[in-house]
């Protein structure tokens, strides 16, 4: 690009050079920055750029100087605030069906909502490579694909697997397409699920995202059921995605749980003192081998007070453990 061209562009490399390299800990003098400016084939002269920094303050910059020994300007308006961007990272990083790649991907663009200096503090914090990722590096255009078609209201097909010991996938149906009427996404215990409306069954369905391949969006309508769907209600049901019957249980806890049974069980939920040293909960829950998992981990400190069946159900599992460990 001629000179004569670049001069036309000088305020936009001015908010350039400010954005990308100054903050409050690191300003830079006009000495600098007429020399960053020549470098872009820019000539500028000091009251030039008083007037362009100026205009770029009614614009709706926050361009601020620095006095002191190592003063200048610096770019005071970023969109975010560092312990923002590094909220963003911390997520993307613990995110399991986020794959390595994309990962970084995403980090290097939030590293981009920032200054360079301030951007090298984000990038100490990745540390994405130790942890479980998924390996579906189709999920994001998966999720798309859901949004998609709700938004149109239309079915989706897709093909469902799992991992067999080889790390192989082994597709269910026989790698038949599955039709559904999608309702919702879902996140819970670091997983993406589909929720969608059997018309089969009468009844919500759920599958992984990440296990979710070759999705399209159908010509065909959803069928769905005339009663709203309850997001938080089904997760809450579902006890962290896992299907059984649903009862009203009655659990009884040691008090240094409570937070524990808020954690799992929100805080809408009523505790009951039951003697100095414990609280009685009563809740609706779909039991099943992960609920009572639950229960086990939390030792003697948790116990099922009924129904009945239920504490048989559970003493029987924790009894078929034992002997397997024999």
């Amino acid at each position: 690009m001629a000179k004569q061209s670049n001069q036309k562009l000088k305020i936009m490399y001015l908010a350039k050079i400010l954005f990308e390299n100054t903050d409050e800990s690191h300003p830079m003098t006009l000495a600098k920055i007429i020399s960053e400016l020549e470098n872009l084939g820019i000539h500028a002269e000091r009251k030039s750029l008083y007037d362009d920094i100026e205009n770029l303050n009614y614009f709706g910059m926050d361009i601020c100087r620095a006095s002191g020994k190592n003063g200048g300007y610096f770019n005071a308006s970023g969109s975010f605030e560092l312990a923002e961007l590094k909220l963003l990272t911390d997520a993307v990083e613990a995110a399991r069906f986020i794959t390595p790649k994309k990962t970084m991907e995403l980090i290097s663009k939030i590293e981009g909502l920032t200054d360079r200096h301030s951007a090298r503090s984000l990038h100490r914090q990745v540390y994405a490579a130790n942890r479980v990722k998924t390996k579906n590096e189709q999920i994001f255009y998966n999720v798309d694909k859901i949004h998609e078609s709700i938004s149109a209201n239309r079915q989706i097909t897709f093909r469902y697997f799992d991992y067999d010991i080889s790390k192989n996938k082994k597709y269910r149906k026989n790698g038949t397409e599955y039709i559904e009427s999608p309702v919702a996404l879902l996140w819970d215990d670091e997983k993406y699920y589909l929720v969608a409306y059997s018309s089969k069954y009468g009844n919500y369905v759920h599958y992984r995202v990440d296990r979710m391949e070759s999705i399209s969006v159908s010509d065909k309508m959803r069928i769905l059921p005339d009663v709203p769907f309850d997001s938080a209600g089904y997760a809450r049901k579902m006890f962290s995605m896992f299907s059984g019957e649903e009862i009203l249980v009655t659990l009884r806890f040691e008090n240094s749980l409570i937070n524990v049974a808020f954690d799992r069980f929100g805080m809408d939920i009523t505790p009951y003192k039951d003697g100095e040293e414990h609280f009685i909960i009563k809740i609706k829950i779909s039991v099943s081998q992960q609920f009572f998992g639950w229960i086990a981990s939390l030792g003697g400190r948790a116990s099922i007070v009924s129904p009945e069946n239920v504490k048989r159900d559970f003493v029987s599992m924790i009894d078929n453990i034992a002997k397997s460990h024999k």
